[in-house]
């Protein structure tokens, strides 16, 4: 019997990854203005062929999970980014916060399909979670918030924060008062009131 071979799929040339990357970004635009629009829409935007995008992608759910994996990849760029395991908790908070405001600008309606997800829907990598209730584990480490606090609680206002100011931002206006508001709004919620927080956010 002839030896089967298990070799890994061939990587995508540059050009397939542009076209790819190309729906994408298009079909972010597309579903901003219209989440019930078709594919045939996203090949216009995109100035690809119908069959490109049907190539790539068999459904339109198979778009939509796609545009969730770039906001999970976008999501872990943040993280490290924000170098939630080494940086100080309040700082690393802070910078995760203002990141993940502009990639919930930048990708706004792929953020829906997670955010309106329904059972069975993708939504935030696990992985993703685990490095925020890790950092939020690390706030509760150094007295940052009140030792009482359930981390999962915490991590649940601290995403619903996100979402509201999300919402309520223009499009215009820098994220960085934005994320100082929940930061504000976070800590003077489940805070450790024995820190001057307000202090602690100017530094």
């Amino acid at each position: 019997m002839a030896e089967i071979s298990h070799q890994p799929p061939r990587p995508l040339r540059a050009d397939a990854e542009n076209s790819i990357a190309r729906i994408l970004e298009a079909a972010e635009r597309v579903f901003a203005a219209d989440p019930s629009a078709s594919l045939e829409a996203v090949a216009k935007a995109a100035g690809v062929a119908r069959t490109t995008v049907h190539r790539r992608f068999s459904s339109r759910d198979d778009l939509r999970d796609a545009l969730v994996d770039v906001v999970n990849a976008k999501l872990r760029e943040a993280v490290a980014g924000a170098n939630v395991d080494t940086a100080p908790p309040l700082v690393a908070l802070y910078q995760l916060t203002v990141a993940t405001l502009d990639l919930k600008v930048d990708w706004r309606a792929s953020w829906q399909f997670i955010d309106l997800g329904s059972a069975g829907a993708r939504g935030i990598d696990p992985d993703n979670i685990a490095q925020l209730d890790s950092l939020l584990q690390r706030s509760l480490a150094v007295g940052l918030l009140r030792a009482e606090v359930d981390v999962q609680w915490a991590r649940n206002v601290y995403m619903a924060l996100i979402h509201e100011a999300a919402v309520a931002r223009p499009d215009d206006e820098s994220a960085s008062e934005w994320a100082r508001l929940i930061m504000q709004t976070l800590l003077g919620g489940i805070g450790n009131t024995e820190h001057d927080l307000e202090a602690l956010l100017t530094q």
